[in-house]
């Protein structure tokens, strides 16, 4: 992997919510989740709902927070306490190919530790978020965005967010067995929307999903928008314990992944082994910012 110095900042902290089934609401708002009616019900574990609602932790709906807004303290506490409401079996992590600490795949564990620990090298240790693209379809841009998440949040004092910003073909909530009715075009688009609503439990301890919404002809402009930018600045600084993988369409065919990649702190390249040619790597890898661009992954 290349590694070039780019921007870093700390990030935010993250959310528990039940299976994102969403229901009928009276009200101003006809949809919440699952999770958000039942706060005073126990989960399975005999957990109550409010004690994994860490929504509140993460961005407001004013999205109008300052560094050192929470205490580091206070975050470690919550994450801590974070629950799943259900956890993905070691058989679903298997045949889904998610990395996780005990898996007997460790070949592929140890691939995905090496490039957390090169990218925190590059960072200074500071979190950040960072794109994922690939040069074509099928190439495993979202198989190592969720790895990448899923690994940062082995370690217990951190967290990850996992984005689907292919807004095209969105893939990350079918991998999860999650069926969201909401997500990350739904809040762009609704200045008042909460961000409790798009944030789902993957089934994976410490890590979230913001799933792409509904499907939009024109995705382009969600991410030029200055609500795309304060979103992400916010969730960027608002904690020092959460890591942001944003995984998006083909930079060789959207221009999605290099206008996030002006949002974030750093982009990197998906390649499929033996199918692409040394030209396209370069055209696809010069869309990018070269002080944010950390090199390629060779997926197969």
């Amino acid at each position: 992997m290349n590694e070039q110095k780019g921007n870093t900042g700390p990030l935010p902290e993250g959310t528990d919510e039940d299976p994102p089934v969403v229901g009928d609401r009276e009200g101003q708002d006809q949809e919440e989740g699952y999770w958000l009616k039942n706060r005073n019900e126990l989960n399975r574990d005999g957990v109550p709902y409010s004690e994994w609602d860490d929504s509140r932790m993460l961005v407001p709906s004013s999205l109008e927070l300052g560094p050192g807004a929470v205490d580091k303290y206070v975050i470690s506490k919550q994450i801590v306490r974070m629950q799943e409401p259900r956890r993905l079996t070691t058989d679903d992590m298997d045949e889904r190919r998610i990395v996780y600490p005990e898996s007997a795949n460790r070949a592929l564990v140890n691939r995905f530790r090496d490039l957390r620990t090169k990218l925190l090298e590059l960072s200074g240790g500071n979190n950040f978020t960072i794109v994922v693209s690939a040069t074509e379809r099928g190439a495993g841009a979202s198989f190592v965005s969720l790895n990448l998440a899923a690994a940062f949040a082995f370690d217990q004092s951190k967290t990850a967010v996992v984005i689907d910003c292919n807004l095209r073909e969105p893939s990350l909530h079918a991998t999860l067995d999650i069926m969201p009715e909401t997500g990350l075009t739904d809040f762009l688009d609704d200045s008042d929307y909460d961000i409790a609503r798009i944030l789902y439990p993957t089934g994976i301890p410490r890590l979230r999903l913001i799933p792409a919404g509904s499907r939009r002809e024109t995705p382009s402009e969600f991410f030029t928008s200055f609500r795309m930018k304060q979103f992400l600045q916010a969730v960027r600084r608002r904690y020092p314990d959460r890591f942001i993988v944003l995984d998006t369409a083909p930079v060789t065919e959207s221009p999605d992944a290099r206008i996030l990649s002006e949002l974030c702190d750093y982009a990197m390249l998906v390649l499929p082994h033996g199918r692409v040619t040394p030209t396209t790597v370069e055209q696809a890898a010069t869309a990018f910012n070269p002080q944010k661009f950390v090199g390629t992954v060779i997926n197969g």
